[in-house]
């Protein structure tokens, strides 16, 4: 059954959103202040008026940081696509260099994105933790290599019962039904994963590396070899670290 069409208010609400999101992405680009009253001003609007739409400044950030993610997904998925689909490794290969190009690029929007914290010690905020549309795809290409690889991973009882925990109720963006509760450990795989390839990238991006080395690229080339053999991929003809040095290489 197709959805009800909008209503004329919810058009208008929905364009006002989108509006908002475009001046905040301004904003970031010409390395200006996000704030509400500079998206406001450049809007034309009031404060107040703003306020029917963002009530604060971390609802605007969280707006704008929910579709920057989403924007830059696209990214990432038209990398992949590159490849064929029977090859999720080559296709994952080209979405984790997309990233870090993306990265290194827009480097405001990267920041506001993944700098936003989503919990701490007092608050966790659920769905954005889970809804993350770069750790869906993301994660979706890794358990695609998992199901054509079966590369190893823990068992629940090997691992700590804190991480045990968060295994069965994961707060992650990743469609856990599709993870049977035996191969539960492959989320623990997948979270290390990420923490490589954003805590490489975020490095670059705040220029605590050499240059030399960031302009080069080989951190970030070494830390995705690494991960081949972990994820049981072969590549005795090297034909994965080829298509990941000319990703790295292209600008």
């Amino acid at each position: 059954m197709a959805e009800p069409a909008m209503t004329r208010r919810e058009r208008q609400r929905e364009a006002t959103y989108e509006e908002i999101v475009t001046t905040a992405r301004t904003l970031l680009a010409a390395g200006e202040e996000l704030s509400l009253r500079a998206v406001a001003t450049r809007m034309g609007l009031t404060a107040p008026a703003l306020y029917r739409y963002v009530g604060s400044y971390q609802e605007l950030v969280d707006l704008v940081a929910f579709e920057i993610d989403k924007a830059a997904t696209e990214e990432f998925r038209a990398a992949a696509a590159t490849q064929p689909d029977d090859d999720p490794v080559a296709q994952l290969v080209c979405a984790a260099v997309a990233f870090r190009r993306w990265a290194l690029r827009d480097r405001a929007e990267f920041t506001l994105a993944f700098a936003n914290p989503t919990a701490d010690t007092t608050c966790v905020r659920r769905e954005l933790l889970t809804a993350a549309t770069s750790g869906h795809y993301m994660n979706g290409l890794l358990l695609q290599v998992w199901e054509l690889t079966r590369f190893p991973h823990p068992r629940l009882e090997e691992l700590d019962p804190v991480v045990v925990t968060t295994l069965r109720d994961p707060l992650m963006p990743i469609d856990a039904s599709r993870v049977p509760d035996e191969h539960r450990g492959l989320l623990w795989v997948f979270q290390q994963a990420w923490a490589s390839l954003y805590g490489t990238v975020t490095l670059e991006v705040f220029g605590h590396l050499d240059p030399r080395i960031i302009e080069s690229g080989r951190l970030f080339e070494e830390m995705v070899r690494s991960w081949l053999p972990r994820l049981a991929i072969e590549d005795p003809e090297g034909r994965y670290v080829e298509l990941l040095r000319a990703e790295i290489a292209r600008r």
